[in-house]
């Protein structure tokens, strides 16, 4: 099986509220990324897909939605002021009905990614989420 890996970058704020340690407080991260996509067959050219067509749907996606914002827990009482202020500022706030860990948010970034690559004939099959340099989760098809 032949497959391709876009890597996607974006700075976000989030906390988790009810952890035991420092992330039940708002905090951001350089998340990062890896998209790793297959199709039932290369295209014409020998593809999978071209990189650029990943960054361009689900890249927006992210640029429109989480790059610069806020990911947080729907019911989240601390997170009204932040959400707010964000709005005033002209960011969204992602909202997420369960605690906005790394391992929710690849999950919730699987869905997204799928539904936008839809069209184009290709699965996503692996998305790795570095929340820090030696911290990631990993979502896998199946």
């Amino acid at each position: 099986m032949v497959t391709v890996t876009r890597r996607l970058e974006w700075d976000a704020m989030h906390r988790i509220p009810l952890h035991e340690s420092k992330c039940r407080a708002f905090h951001g991260h350089r998340y990062v990324a890896e998209i790793t996509c297959v199709a039932p067959q290369l295209d014409e050219l020998g593809r999978v897909v071209d990189f650029g067509v990943i960054k361009s749907l689900v890249g927006t996606w992210i640029d429109d939605h989480w790059d610069h914002t806020a990911i947080l827990m729907s019911g989240d009482p601390e997170a009204t002021p932040i959400a707010e202020a964000n709005e005033r500022l002209g960011r969204p706030v992602y909202w997420m009905k369960a605690h906005p860990t790394a391992e929710n948010i690849v999950s919730e970034l699987a869905g997204v990614a799928q539904r936008l690559l839809d069209p184009t004939g290709v699965t996503v099959v692996r998305i790795r989420l570095w929340e820090t340099p030696n911290g990631s989760s990993e979502w896998t098809l199946g």
